[in-house]
């Protein structure tokens, strides 16, 4: 047996690493892995870095960001696997939705009336909105900032973002300490269940089928020979957790203390109705998404515009060792069409 050592956070799309490990696929590639629940993004990120974790479950901008040294010193990176689509979502404070104008219900229409109120308080003297999200490079944060920018939202003036672990944004709505917070689930579902506010935006909404997590490891694992294996037993699991029989099998799994940590009735809505694992080619991470992120991240000044982004994006997402790995399993390769477009129209595709 070959002995591996997997992080991931507390999240309803750590489900393939969880699943992978309790039915057996680990077991029948011939790896021995050890599960780490890590506290937040950041220790992921340096753990994956130093070694002390082989490869984690992680935020797809994080993967090219550690690359391209983003944040923090060159960490070269590859994204062998998507784990999941969709999934994430914001939340607002009860305070917060109480201020919308009523019967705003589209994305546009929400971020409109929000940024209506932003102006109030703005022109009051009011101390700007604070807004939780997840981590600096990730999806959470330009879904966010995309949505109110698009409204006319000034990021840098009449909003405040802060950085929190998805665990702990609960807490934080509850304690009024953050008016609104985007974070995966089951997180917002745990808020709203607990009367602390409502989901304005659905990150399946803003861009279907749009990207969230990924496997992540550093550039040198890409050569070692427990990558094929492990990819191997992660897209049995995929497949596995798409598969509706297995939901509520797989949210009592979720459930568990060392896993999320959190009710199965509050894991098991995004099991199917959001989070997407492996049906229409998700676990396969795709050049387009990764290119989106690079235009965010070069719109919030986070990489110099004259960053080589395709040698970056070719170095760290790989796509064919994903096919393989389907190909190798049996599970054939899916048919991968250009993605779907943003709530806003933009289409955003390969060329």
């Amino acid at each position: 047996m070959s002995s591996l050592t997997l992080g991931f956070i507390p999240l309803t799309d750590c489900a393939p690493l969880v699943a992978a490990e309790a039915k057996g696929f680990f077991a029948g590639e011939g790896l021995d892995v050890t599960l780490s629940r890590e506290a937040s993004w950041a220790t992921i990120r340096d753990k994956v870095t130093v070694g002390a974790l082989d490869a984690a479950h992680m935020l797809a901008p994080m993967a090219l960001a550690a690359t391209a040294g983003a944040g923090g010193p060159v960490a070269p990176m590859i994204a062998p696997l998507a784990l999941a689509v969709n999934g994430a979502g914001v939340t607002l404070s009860n305070r917060l939705s109480l201020a919308l104008p009523a019967g705003a219900e589209s994305l546009q229409e929400i971020a409109a009336g929000l940024a209506a109120f932003i102006g109030q308080r703005r022109a009051a003297g009011e101390p700007p909105l604070t807004f939780a999200v997840v981590f600096t490079y990730s999806m959470h944060n330009y879904a966010l900032r995309y949505w109110l920018a698009e409204a006319g939202v000034d990021l840098d003036r009449d909003v405040r973002l802060v950085v929190t672990p998805p665990p702990r944004m609960v807490e934080q709505l509850r304690t009024g300490q953050v008016d609104g917070v985007c974070v995966g689930a089951p997180w917002n579902t745990v808020a709203t269940r607990g009367g602390l506010g409502r989901v304005a935006l659905r990150t399946s909404q803003f861009w279907p089928g749009g990207p969230d997590k990924v496997l992540g490891a550093r550039a040198e694992f890409a050569d070692d020979d427990r990558l094929a294996p492990l990819l191997r037993a992660l897209v049995r699991a995929q497949a596995w957790c798409d598969v509706a029989d297995n939901r509520d099998e797989l949210a009592a799994l979720l459930a568990q203390p060392e896993y999320v940590g959190a009710a199965a009735e509050a894991i098991r809505p995004a099991l199917g109705e959001e989070l997407i694992f492996h049906r229409e080619g998700a676990c396969v991470p795709r050049v387009e998404h990764a290119q989106w992120f690079l235009t965010q991240m070069r719109r919030w000044k986070q990489v110099d515009g004259d960053l080589d982004a395709q040698a970056l994006i070719a170095s760290v997402y790989r796509p064919a060792l994903a096919l393989e790995a389907l190909r190798t399993t049996g599970l054939g390769a899916p048919v991968l069409v250009n993605p779907a477009p943003l709530f806003d129209g933009t289409t955003f595709d390969a060329g």
